[in-house]
């Protein structure tokens, strides 16, 4: 990727996500779908106690919840955002530019990054102000374990964006996935409560790894009694995260690539009609 592209890229993100705010229909789904449901959540079961540590559930879900935007962001939104666009020829197009489509990814990038830190300002805002949840008191960990998490699932929703047969389809195909990952890796409730067996298969994600590495910059060391071997294991996390973000990194390129290769004005007809038709 030369400099240009990346330039172009970043100014197109920036402008994109200015445009969102903008939107006073998406930013208002963006306010009702993060802090609203983070609010009710709180409102729910926000005073609720997590069994043997002494740590209220609205401290708990707020480290929970602002990993989760970070994975939901970057595994539903970017891809499909990205079907989208190759349904609708923007890939196509950006084919025939010099840099087109490396500066495209740039700024998709900086849009979800830019999203990723509006939403994590509110949910923190909200837990403070409705869950009584304090502010994280290890701030250095917090960065680096939503930096390196973000890093970790950015490319792996770019390479899924290129797998899905497009937009609609993305709801159906990744929505119950992430929801089960939502209830069995630890955000919503100590991973410990789940059977040996689906605790293995949580730490195969890096919704674990966010999740435990954000609870152990918010949490005190009292909620160590409801985590797999009593450590916070941020040596581990840090490992984890980065192994998904370099996995991410040889992947992505590859299969963006290989659809913008196969992409042409027939292929793109035939899925506009297709479309129309259904």
């Amino acid at each position: 990727m030369n400099g240009r592209a990346l330039r172009i890229g970043i100014k197109r993100g920036w402008a994109e996500h200015m445009q969102l705010l903008r939107n006073r229909r998406e930013l208002t789904t963006t306010l009702v779908g993060t802090a609203g449901i983070f609010a009710l959540l709180l409102l729910w079961i926000g005073d609720e106690q997590v069994k043997g540590t002494g740590v209220s559930s609205g401290m708990f879900m707020t480290s929970g919840f602002l990993a989760f935007t970070v994975f939901s962001n970057a595994l539903m939104t970017l891809p499909m955002a990205l079907a989208a666009d190759r349904e609708e020829g923007t890939l196509l197009r950006l084919r025939t530019v010099p840099g087109g489509i490396s500066a495209y990814l740039v700024g998709r990038a900086v849009t979800l990054l830019c999203q990723i830190a509006v939403q994590s300002a509110l949910i923190l805002a909200t837990g403070v102000v409705v869950g009584d949840a304090p502010l994280p008191h290890d701030w250095p960990t917090l960065l680096w374990v939503l930096l390196l998490g973000t890093v970790a699932v950015v490319p792996l929703g770019a390479a899924i964006g290129c797998l899905l047969p497009g937009p609609k389809a993305a709801g159906a195909v990744l929505g119950l996935p992430m929801m089960g990952l939502m209830v069995t890796s630890g955000v919503m409730l100590p991973v410990t409560y789940m059977p040996e067996a689906v605790q293995w298969i949580a730490q195969a994600f890096p919704l674990y790894w966010q999740g435990l590495g954000l609870r152990a910059a918010f949490l005190p060391d009292a909620m160590l009694a409801a985590e797999i071997g009593g450590s916070w294991r941020l040596p581990y996390v840090a490992a984890v995260l980065a192994a998904w973000a370099v996995a991410g990194m040889l992947l992505a390129p590859v299969l963006v690539r290989r659809v913008t290769r196969r992409e042409s004005g027939s292929r793109l007809a035939e899925r506009q009609l297709a479309a129309q038709s259904s």
